[in-house]
């Protein structure tokens, strides 16, 4: 029982105010760095995804005559 009381004591809470500066961070981590480049790489992807698409198969439309 000393060894969980000792681990306890080891890593203390953080201060409300450290832990509230780091969610903000890590908010705007999220919203200017990681998500604008998945959105580009989803946008990209499907844009990829549609010029090969019609590449193998034709462009949309009724068939030339």
């Amino acid at each position: 029982m000393t060894q969980d009381s000792r681990e306890a004591v080891a890593y203390p809470d953080p201060s409300p105010r450290k832990a509230r500066r780091r969610e903000f961070l890590a908010f705007l981590v999220l919203a200017f760095g990681i998500w604008p480049i998945v959105a580009v790489g989803v946008v990209g992807g499907y844009g990829f995804l549609v010029w090969m698409w019609q590449i193998v198969f034709g462009p949309p439309g009724p068939p030339g005559g």
